[in-house]
């Protein structure tokens, strides 16, 4: 390759680089999302909800649930576990409750912020439990909701297979540490692995029905 061929090269790849980046104005954690809402918490609320669009469409599908339980939603949809771990001490340690209901996964196995292996989500996961009880809060644990495709990246695949091998290390490192493990995944998927239409209304997400299931086994982790 001659000497010109080769600084076209490096241009290209410096190019490619420079916009994979992230702007360096960009709430990357989104610390921005409940910063507002937080100030107006007085009370200490007996759970935080951490997680993805699963947690935060939660909120929108059955509102009441949250204000009735005393508990709190911080869901962001679209977010990895690095993301919910930046924001844990804005969005969980400095409201002060009781619980912290951690539910992560989706989106790391979708590569929503790019490849992270299933011991390094497992690893911020374990981070978030033990952020959580140095500041006395009790975590506890959930399983990744059933899916057998990731609509928005179907080039990832076996994702079923990925959830359940992601999901057993969640519930070994949960009973290991003695942290409740909430298995959303049991109660919800098909013989396939897949997340029922009676449940979910696009085979990722839980619509109305797929939370009505969900709600008594989280109850029954924070002793309600």
């Amino acid at each position: 390759m001659n000497r010109k061929l080769i600084l076209i090269a490096s241009f290209a790849f410096a190019a490619v680089c420079a916009s994979a980046q992230i702007a360096p104005d960009a709430d990357w954690a989104q610390f921005g999302r409940y910063a507002a809402e937080n100030e107006k918490i007085t009370e200490k609320p007996l759970a935080v909800l951490m997680g993805d669009s699963i947690t935060d469409n939660w909120d929108r599908e059955d509102p009441d649930f949250f204000p009735k339980n005393n508990i709190i939603c911080r869901g962001i949809s679209g977010q990895t576990s690095s993301q919910m771990l930046i924001r844990f001490r804005q969005d969980v340690i400095n409201l002060h409750p009781k619980y912290v209901v951690i539910l992560a996964g989706t989106n790391d196995l979708a590569c929503n912020t790019g490849y992270i292996s299933p011991g390094n989500i497992l690893g911020n996961i374990k981070s978030m439990c033990e952020l959580a009880k140095a500041n006395k809060i009790r975590p506890v644990l959930c399983s990744v909701t059933p899916s057998v495709q990731f609509g928005w990246r179907k080039s990832i695949t076996d994702v079923a297979e990925k959830i359940a091998e992601l999901n057993q290390m969640i519930k070994e490192y949960a009973e290991e540490n003695r942290i409740p493990y909430v298995d959303y995944h049991s109660a919800l998927a098909g013989e396939d692995g897949s997340f029922p239409k009676e449940y979910s209304y696009d085979g990722v997400h839980p619509g109305l029905a797929g939370y009505r299931i969900m709600e008594p086994l989280l109850l029954r982790a924070l002793g309600n």
